[in-house]
């Protein structure tokens, strides 16, 4: 199997099914040869979404992979709190987040909250520390890493 002539093929479909390719690889594992693909999007992805793209992909795959090599097709994404980039953060907002900051903000580093606003140069949380509701404006480039958090 051919992955340098498969991946531009590959991301074109998944693009065409609304979907982003974040990697593809291959390895045995067991003796079987596993073709791991991970996808992601704005839009959560649950159980049937991955079905579909899986059956989508299957079918695609056995249509322009001349290889007579047989495979398991592993279909995953980044999960329910997948790291963010910085540049696509506007496509959250609304989201609840957690932030690491790399200089202190008020004594504090991490802030998980709602992600209310996102500009060119800062983001605005909203977060709860016990019964109280604080904001806060983070300069994006304070900020050493970001992912989708779960609310409890």
């Amino acid at each position: 199997m051919d992955l340098k002539a498969l991946e531009p093929k590959l991301e074109s479909k998944i693009n065409e099914l609304g979907y982003e390719l974040v990697s593809l690889s291959s390895k045995k594992e067991k003796g079987d040869l596993i073709l791991s693909i991970v996808v992601d999007r704005v839009a959560p992805i649950d159980m049937n979404a991955i079905v579909e793209l899986s059956n989508a992909l299957s079918s695609y795959l056995d249509e322009i992979d001349d290889s007579k090599e047989a495979y398991m097709l592993d279909i995953s994404s980044l999960g329910a709190e997948k790291p963010l980039k910085v540049e696509s953060l506007k496509d959250y907002e609304g989201q609840y987040v957690n932030v690491h900051v790399n200089n202190a903000i008020d004594g504090l580093n991490i802030f998980e909250g709602d992600l209310k606003e996102v500009n060119n140069e800062s983001i605005t949380v909203e977060y709860r520390i016990k019964t109280r509701v604080k904001k806060v404006v983070i300069l994006l480039s304070n900020i050493y890493k970001i992912r989708l958090a779960i609310k409890f």
